[in-house]
């Protein structure tokens, strides 16, 4: 049951602007067109599970980035657009009967996205590992990477990586006892 989040936040650790907006993150040189260690990590997961709010941010980025089974929280959503019949499935319900559900398909490694659904993820002690890239950008205000979980969670760090263009992108891990 492993879970896992990659994402990008602004120093001031905002994940999007208040609008949803995250063309910030466009903004920031790629002299060596690296995709920061993605390609790495997305091979060692067999799901995606996201939020709504998520989903409708990825739809608008033209064509569908994934190749893995994607799964999206949502009460709202009833159906998916035709062509992503095959690709995305509308789940609800606890976390944990929803991971259950996906891990009984054989998918364990999930990668976890999106503000909110992170967030609660985390309020429920659900996450493993994390890889948090910070961009030298200060937003002054927008979308939380983080809020009040009501529990203290230690991680481990695992290492860190400088990209050009000033990303410091830092691997932690959960410490369990």
């Amino acid at each position: 049951m492993p879970n896992f989040v990659f994402i990008a936040t602004s120093l001031d650790g905002y994940i999007a602007k208040s609008d949803g907006s995250i063309d910030w993150l466009s903004e920031i040189p790629n002299p060596d067109n690296s995709d920061y260690g993605y390609n790495d990590f997305i091979k060692n997961i067999d799901a995606i599970l996201m939020g709504r709010t998520t989903f409708e941010k990825v739809l608008t980025f033209g064509s569908w980035p994934y190749d893995k089974s994607v799964f999206v929280i949502s009460s709202s959503l009833k159906s998916v657009d035709k062509k992503l019949k095959d690709k995305v499935e509308i789940v609800n319900g606890s976390l944990e009967s929803i991971m259950k559900s996906i891990n009984s398909r054989n998918l364990i490694n999930l990668y976890i996205d999106g503000g909110k659904t992170i967030q609660s993820f985390l309020k429920k002690d659900l996450i493993d590992e994390m890889i948090i890239t910070k961009i030298p950008v200060l937003l002054g205000n927008g979308i939380p990477m983080f809020s009040d979980t009501g529990i203290e969670l230690k991680f481990e760090h695992v290492n860190t990586n400088i990209f050009s263009g000033g990303l410091v992108q830092s691997h932690y891990k959960r410490i369990r006892n």
